[in-house]
């Protein structure tokens, strides 16, 4: 929906992205057909890269990227390695987004990138740096749950690039170097935790988000965007679809798919027409968004039409994949081996 025929709900969000970010920025306008889950995703987003009580921008902006990087999401890796071009300098942004975060020059930025970039790899999880406070640890996991999110929903509904695809590697740079000045103000004004909540009623903290607890602001959005995704799935999924995604989604544990889809046929040939078209969305969604191709969408809309309906089917396997790789990242244990890459940075260990 445009910003200017915006009204109600969507209007009041709009005007907070476009004060906090200079622009009605596109993924909120591909939420706006439903109009709590745009303020959902807002929530969810805002307030845990935002404010900066505990975290600095640039960590948070590192730890975006990465997992932009690791959700094979172009067009979100772009966006918030402009961001790190003004935050952390040229050379760190590139190195993320190069999937290189072993070479960041700033030890405790090279941390946390490559946490961000493997925290969905349940048998290699990287532990957060030591010495962080909760709250801290809070607002880091509650990036990661929001671009692991939004990357996904990115990936089924907008273009694969924010740069034009003609630039070549120079002029990708100074396209960056020149967009990083223009978002600075975003990026070092202040942001105050909470500014969101108000958009959507209070809901009770789900169960294995608890890791949240310790910033009220994100574990208030979680909660209140999680209600909102749920509800959104029950409108447009059935109870068999739902259970067999929650139920593939157990046994991910961050692995790749592969090239091909064929997974994702076996597990619903046996469903219903209607079904079948949602389940295969639902779990492409969760699992493998970079592969949702326009006849995925197109069949899904064949037995359930309109734009809330797909952006509602999206929306919910989309969290659900997000809210998983929080509740995994809320039980997260110690350090795997690691081995140590050019410059005696510490790298893990490749599991492939």
């Amino acid at each position: 929906m445009p910003a200017a025929t915006a009204s109600g709900l969507v209007a009041a969000v709009y005007r907070q992205v476009a004060q906090e970010m200079r622009l009605v920025v596109p993924p909120a306008m591909l939420h706006s057909p439903v109009p709590d889950l745009l303020a959902a995703y807002w929530m969810l987003l805002r307030e845990s890269l935002l404010p900066t009580g505990e975290v600095g921008r640039a960590t948070k902006e590192a730890v975006a990227a990465a997992v932009s990087v690791a959700a094979i999401c172009p067009y979100c890796t772009e966006m918030h390695t402009v961001g790190l071009y003004d935050l952390s300098g040229e050379h760190d942004a590139e190195a993320i987004a190069g999937d290189r975060a072993w070479e960041v020059r700033d030890p405790r930025l090279r941390e946390v990138a490559l946490w961000a970039r493997h925290a969905h790899e349940a048998d290699r999880a990287v532990q957060l740096p030591a010495g962080l406070s909760m709250a801290a640890r809070a607002e880091l996991v509650g990036v990661v749950v929001s671009m692991h999110y939004l990357t996904r929903m990115v990936n089924i509904f907008l273009s694969n690039f924010l740069l034009p695809p003609g630039l070549g590697p120079r002029g990708r740079r100074r396209f960056k170097r020149g967009a990083s000045v223009v978002m600075r103000p975003t990026l070092r004004a202040p942001h105050e935790p909470g500014r969101s909540l108000s958009l959507l009623p209070e809901a009770p903290v789900a169960g294995g988000s608890e890791w949240a607890a310790a910033s009220p602001a994100v574990a208030r959005a979680l909660a209140r965007a999680g209600a909102v995704f749920e509800a959104a799935g029950a409108r447009v999924l059935s109870p068999a679809v739902r259970a067999l995604v929650l139920q593939r989604l157990s046994r991910w544990r961050g692995e790749e798919t592969g090239l091909g889809t064929a997974w994702c046929d076996e597990l619903v040939a046996g469903l219903p027409p209607a079904d079948r078209a949602a389940g295969r969305l639902a779990l492409l969604a969760s699992i493998a968004s970079h592969q949702v191709s326009d006849d995925d969408v197109a069949e899904f809309r064949r037995y359930h039409p309109g734009d809330a309906a797909v952006i509602g089917a999206t929306g919910w396997a989309s969290f659900a994949a997000a809210r998983l790789i929080g509740e995994r990242q809320g039980q997260a244990g110690g350090l795997p081996p690691t081995t140590h890459d050019r410059g005696g940075a510490a790298r893990p260990k490749s599991s492939r």
